[in-house]
């Protein structure tokens, strides 16, 4: 292979790998659904403790235990890697539960607003600098946002809960030196011990689906490797590709999570929610645009 087509090569594996790991995240409203009548909480219980026993096999299998001793060999600087762990309980918390009472739409509006609320955060916490586009963008993220709450009378809290939450993991996230399997890791374990006395709190009470049906005891079992393997895919390609390139293809799983949430579940989507979302994707459109304008 020429040193010309070796590089392509590996730019094409990086696509294949971002277009996988997206598509199994916009898929995830599919695979949640199947936990009807477990409630939210439980199934992250069981999503923190599979993911941490799963990783556990993982890490070893790729050998890299030593970022993570060295991660807790270190315990004054676990402090923002404890708060990517509470940050990104919350956000599939709020996800499971928003697929579980049939909010897909909202899950996917957060999702879509995600890359805008990096970019406000970024200029509020790090003050970064935004190019004009980027400032319209946002605008018109906040003006969809007052809209929703002005002719609906609600705020979106999913949707909001859930760009916050993960904009604000990203952002702590750059502060942590863990690679995305390693950092995984060392934040389920953090979290195990809390899921671990849940887990015992529910049997104790009485309120533990585990183990009453095997059909539902295999799915929550699972919840380790489907957290897992995307991420896995995520990393292979954010190596290979460049940053605005992945930043085009994170549009696939909020994409797909709307076309689910119209088409397979039914949602109903009013015209004052479709005016938020065309306000978001016209944001979305702007910020992509100053994105590829300023890319390397």
């Amino acid at each position: 292979m020429s040193s010309t087509s070796a590089p392509v090569a590996e730019t094409g594996k990086g696509v294949i790998y971002g277009v996988l790991a997206y598509s199994i995240w916009g898929c995830f409203p599919l695979y949640f659904a199947l936990f009807e009548g477990i409630p939210a909480w439980e199934v992250l219980i069981h999503r923190i403790l599979w993911s941490c026993v799963f990783m556990v096999g993982l890490v070893s299998a790729l050998r890299r235990w030593q970022p993570v001793r060295e991660a807790l060999a270190q315990p004054g600087r676990l402090g923002r890697v404890l708060g990517c762990a509470m940050l990104i309980a919350l956000n599939w918390g709020v996800f499971i539960y928003a697929i579980e009472t049939r909010q897909g739409l909202q899950a996917s509006l957060g999702y879509f607003l995600t890359p805008l609320v990096n970019v406000a955060l970024g200029m509020l916490v790090l003050r970064e600098r935004m190019a004009k586009l980027q400032r319209v963008a946002v605008a018109l993220a906040g003006a969809a946002i007052v809209m929703q709450l002005i002719l609906l009378g609600e705020v979106p809290w999913v949707a909001l809960l859930l760009a916050l939450s993960f904009g604000t993991y990203g952002l702590l996230r750059k502060q942590v030196t863990l690679d995305g399997l390693s950092g995984l890791f060392v934040e389920t374990l953090l979290l195990f011990p809390l899921g671990a006395a849940a887990l015992a709190w529910l049997y104790l009470s009485g309120s533990s689906h585990f183990l009453d049906d095997g059909h539902q005891s295999v799915l929550l079992i699972t919840t380790g490797a489907v957290t897992a393997i995307p991420l896995m895919l995520f990393a292979g390609a954010a190596r290979r590709l460049r940053l605005a390139t992945v930043g085009f293809l994170m549009y696939i799983n909020p994409t797909m999570q709307f076309v689910i949430a119209l088409l397979v579940f039914r949602e109903p989507l009013s015209a004052a929610q479709l005016s938020g979302f065309v306000l978001i994707w016209a944001g979305l459109a702007l910020y992509s645009w100053s994105a590829w304008q300023s890319r390397d």
